[in-house]
Parts: C-alpha cells; sequence; structure tokens
C-alpha cells in the first residue's frame, strides 16, 4: 500500500513563525482533502522586534511565489547589503560583514590572503575596500545586481530586506490564507498526547473546542507549549557562550538618509542594533542582565536614537540555545520554541525558513519514520551549532578592556569547534566550513580581519606572484568596485522610484 499523507495540520502560535509555515506548508503540501489550520491568541501576541534579515529570505519568499516589490512596500521595508559593526574590537573599530565577495581568487587563492600580504608590507587599505556591499552601503547607494553575468562587475554581491516586524506576519498572513489557510483565534490549555506512542492528538482551547491533527506545528515562542511542556523535549542552554539574555526595542522617528545596512555598535554590556525602514528606525539593546539592569539599559537605549522615540522600550527576557530535538513523533518545531541566539546577524527568521525548507524536503507521510526525524535532527542541530560558533566569535575576538561584560566575553571558555577553526585561520588564514554553511567564507574573514585575528602566515602560493603586479592589481580591484558603486543611484532613490510604501 502506497503510504498515507497527513490530512489535518495544526500550527499552534502565530507571528512571524507561524504565519512562515502556514504560507510554505499551503504552498507545498496542500493536497486536495488537507487542512491547514493555525490558532494563534490576540491575548498572547507576538516577540515581533526582529526587523532584519539575510540573503536566504529571497530565495524563500521566491519558492513562495512572493512578488518583491508588492513585500517591500507591503512590510515599510528597505534593502540591506550586510552588518555594519562598531566598537566591537575595540571602541573605535569599525568594520562590515557584507553579502558577497571580495573578489574571484587569484591564481586559485581567496583573495584575503594577498591583501594579507600587502597588510605585512604596510599598505593600510581595509579588507571591507575590496568588498562591493561594504563599499556601496558606505556610500549609501543601493541597486539590484544584473540578473546577467557582468565581466566590470570586480566582485558579487547579495542582498536581504529590512521590514517591520509586525507588517511581515501580516503580509504572510494574506498570503497564507489566499491558499486556503484556516485561521482559529484561541488560547491552548491543554494539550492530549496518545497514550500508547505520546504522539499528539489534539489541543483544547479555552473557548473548550478540541482540535485534532495528523501533524502538529509548535510555534509558540519561548513558552514550547507543545515540544517542551507538553512532550518533555528539554533544552541546551548556550547562555555561558552567548551571555546576553534581554533586549530593549523601541522605534523612533527616522532621521536622514535610509541606510542600507544595518548598524551594529557595542556598548558596556552588550550591542545596540539600528535598523533603518521607510517609515520608522528600530532600535534595540542586546545586553546581560549580569552586567546591566534593566533600567539603566532603557537609559543607554534612548540616549543613543536618531530621532524622538515613538514609544516605550519594550523588553524581551530569552536564554540562549536551543531545544534538543526539532522534530520529535508529529511534532515539528519552529520558530523561538526550537531556540534562540539573539538577534546579532539576524539568524532567527533564517533558522526558521530553513527549518522549514528541510521539513518540506523530507515530506514526511503518517508513519513517521525514526530514521527521517533523526535525520532531520541531526541536520538542524549541525546549522544550529555552526551559527552558534559564528555569533561567539563576535563576541570572544575582542581587545576591549574596559568593562566587566567584555572582559568574561574575551576570556571565556568557547567550544572545541570554534577554538580549532580560529586556530586554523590564527596560522594560516585558512576558514573551514561545513556542509551547508549559513556564513561564507568571506563572512568568517570580514569578523576574522574586522575583529584583529591576523594569521601567522598568508598562503605560501601567494609569493609566486611579483609583487609589483600584486599591488597594481589590487589597486585595479577596489578602484573597480569603486566606480561600480559610485554607479548605483542613492538608496532612498531607488526605494522611492521601485518600492515605495503609502503613507503609514
Amino acid at each position: 500500500m502506497p503510504p498515507e499523507p497527513f490530512r489535518r495540520i495544526v500550527i499552534v502560535g502565530g507571528g512571524t513563525a507561524g504565519w512562515l509555515t502556514a504560507a510554505a506548508f499551503s504552498r507545498f503540501l496542500a493536497r486536495p482533502g488537507t487542512t491547514i489550520r493555525l490558532i494563534e491568541s490576540d491575548e498572547i501576541g507576538i516577540v515581533g522586534v526582529g526587523e532584519g534579515s539575510v540573503p536566504f529570505i529571497r530565495n524563500f519568499h521566491r519558492a513562495l511565489q512572493i512578488d518583491e516589490r508588492d513585500f517591500v512596500r507591503s512590510v515599510q521595508g528597505t534593502f540591506k547589503l550586510g552588518i555594519e559593526f562598531r566598537d566591537w574590537s575595540e571602541i573605535g573599530n569599525v568594520h562590515f560583514n557584507g553579502f558577497g565577495d571580495y573578489g574571484g581568487s587569484i591564481e586559485g587563492v581567496s583573495p584575503h590572503h594577498h591583501w594579507l600580504k600587502l597588510h605585512r608590507m604596510g599598505d593600510p587599505t581595509p579588507i571591507g575596500e575590496y568588498s562591493f556591499p561594504a563599499t556601496a552601503a558606505h556610500l549609501n547607494c543601493f541597486a539590484l545586481p544584473s540578473p546577467k553575468p557582468q565581466p566590470e562587475m570586480p566582485a558579487h554581491y547579495d542582498y536581504a530586506y529590512h521590514f517591520d516586524a509586525s507588517l511581515y506576519g501580516r503580509f504572510l498572513r494574506n498570503e497564507a490564507e489566499k491558499r486556503g489557510v484556516q485561521r482559529t483565534e484561541g488560547k491552548v490549555v491543554d494539550v492530549a498526547l496518545r497514550g500508547h506512542d505520546g504522539f499528539v492528538e489534539a489541543v483544547t482551547l479555552s473557548s473548550g473546542e478540541r482540535i485534532e491533527g495528523d501533524l502538529f506545528v509548535d510555534c509558540s515562542g519561548f513558552r514550547g507549549l507543545l515540544i517542551g511542556q507538553a512532550m518533555g523535549i528539554g533544552y541546551e542552554d548556550w547562555s555561558r557562550w552567548l551571555p546576553c539574555d534581554r533586549a530593549l526595542a523601541v522605534p523612533c522617528e527616522r532621521a536622514g538618509q535610509i541606510t542600507p545596512y544595518t548598524s551594529s555598535t557595542a556598548l558596556a554590556a552588550g550591542w545596540q542594533w539600528r535598523i533603518p525602514l521607510q517609515h520608522r528606525t528600530g532600535n534595540g539593546y542586546v545586553f546581560s542582565s549580569k552586567f546591566l539592569s534593566d533600567e539603566d539599559a532603557a537609559k543607554t537605549l534612548l540616549a543613543n536614537l536618531d530621532g524622538p522615540a515613538l514609544a516605550e522600550p519594550r523588553l524581551l527576557s530569552f536564554t540562549t540555545g536551543r531545544r534538543n530535538k526539532f522534530w520529535d513523533r508529529n511534532c515539528l518545531t519552529i520558530g523561538l520554541a526550537a531556540g534562540f541566539m539573539e538577534p546579532l546577524e539576524a539568524t532567527s527568521i533564517l533558522l526558521a525558513q530553513t527549518g522549514i525548507a528541510r521539513f518540506i524536503e523530507f515530506f514526511p507521510d503518517m508513519d513517521f519514520d525514526p530514521a527521517v526525524t533523526e535525520e532531520y535532527n541531526r541536520l538542524t542541530i549541525a546549522e544550529y551549532e555552526r551559527i552558534r560558533d559564528f555569533l561567539i566569535l563576535h563576541y570572544h575576538a575582542t581587545q576591549r578592556m574596559d568593562s566587566a561584560f567584555w572582559d568574561y566575553c574575551r576570556t571565556m571558555d568557547i567550544p572545541d569547534s570554534l577554538r580549532q577553526k580560529i586556530e586554523l585561520f590564527r596560522a594560516r588564514g585558512r576558514v573551514t566550513l561545513g556542509h551547508d554553511e549559513s556564513f561564507t567564507e568571506a563572512s568568517w574573514v570580514a569578523i576574522f580581519l574586522g575583529q584583529n585575528v591576523l594569521p601567522k602566515r598568508y598562503d605560501p602560493k601567494v609569493d609566486a606572484m611579483d609583487v609589483e603586479s600584486l599591488k597594481r592589481g589590487m589597486l585595479q580591484r577596489r578602484a573597480a568596485i569603486r566606480r561600480a558603486a559610485e554607479g548605483l543611484p542613492f538608496h532612498g532613490d531607488f526605494i522611492a522610484r521601485a518600492c515605495a510604501a503609502p503613507p503609514a
């Protein structure tokens, strides 16, 4: 007999994670006779502080057949070429992690090795001048990459978005409901498990309604209503490596030009984000409660805004880490219920989208074969741990000695997997990447070099090139990048022409 597909999909929780799941499942998993039902409570609300993304979001949207310009208009969006980091290595340090590379290899060697040789010889040029997204971002310029190869473009670049998280959830809900997803208003007060195998059988709402399903998706946020509270799947705490456990978020009036990048400024007990939208600027202070009170964090945040605050700062408390399992029996976990590694590098929405995409790829049936769930969990755990290591690097690779928080970060023990990466880069300037890494070699190089983690040696093959030829070639490369970036329109002008949102 052919495998029996599941017919009743129940998503517990709305917000970005819930409606991302609903939109994707209605596009790829819906069959004749399949119902997809999302339960959310206006009483509970959503977290909704994330307003940044990484380029994978474009692949996800493309698969959902979402029109880019309609999306940007609907969410008061802007475009994002990367993240500018200020004061992370030391006060006054500025570096940029752009969505692109440093140009093609030279004689088979990654270009940062050639930069290292020139740097050793006294060349003061920052590595960012060989990055097209970094150069365009600092000029405040943006245009969509050409779909056709451009020989004159000296480096590859990509982009993502900034958006209003509440508007994004509304946009996704519209997409999902157009494809037949049913929304139920209500608060889940009980979860029933089958006695013989522990599968989720049904959830009961405060109204008394009982909703049965074949597949359940827990998008209930930090509570982990199904996966944690009902099914007892534990949580691995990573706060010893990622010590920030609070975030204060506040919007303010937009001032000046709309920049095509996120700003991340290190402060005494964490860091502050700045995210430009069409109608306002999003701001937040991510900090450790062991080193700073909520009241003092709020004062610091409000003192560092571009314009008048539009609301009172909103506090979010969290524990960095992940679930021990992301998929158990007939329950999949997406979003904050699965894990959270703070807003740095905008990975929360990325992990929700890759978790959904991986599940669709595995596409189970009613058998829920344990071999399938085990492989899903193995791959997802690997993804979380690689991202974890990349984020820890930002904190650990610091020379700051001006506060107890940075003393802790600089001297803390780190995972062996990250230690090996750092040691290899310090030794030979090499970056080892696993299968399906979320961050490229260029991103690791941007943080290593940007935070003054300098290798003892560059690749010896670089010495095969004549020094004067190398100097000329590198000068030509960064000049070409500068010319190409200067040829783009200002970011705000591009938005006004292509995808301006209606007045808020």
